[in-house]
């Protein structure tokens, strides 16, 4: 079964099971579902917060999430530009390389 964590296989679950429980649960299941924003929004609302806080490791599965949920590549880009301004140009570098990245894998 394919973990909306991310977690491989099971690997984390058997490492720390409560957590990639509640993840899946709460985060995935009750937070991402909710009504009030689309999951578009969400994932550009989670990249723009990963990117600002410097949480490289976790962008290139929300960038994917982010292209799967409706953000087009051109769109993803505008916001990796817009956010150099408000969270570091290093940071939307970094993310843009990321992004880069994610595109290559996805072959688009």
């Amino acid at each position: 079964m394919k973990r909306p964590s991310g977690a491989k296989g099971d690997e984390l679950a058997a490492l720390a099971p409560a957590f990639v429980e509640m993840t899946d649960r709460i985060l995935y299941e009750e937070v991402w579902e909710r009504e009030g924003l689309s999951k578009r929004d969400r994932s550009l609302l989670t990249v723009a917060a990963l990117m600002t806080a410097n949480r490289h490791q976790q962008l290139e599965a929300h960038i994917g999430l982010a292209l799967d949920n409706g953000v087009t590549r051109e769109e993803m880009g505008e916001a990796l530009l817009h956010l150099a301004f408000y969270a570091s140009w290093p940071a939307s570098v970094s993310a843009s390389r990321t992004f880069l990245e994610v595109v290559k894998k996805r072959g688009e």
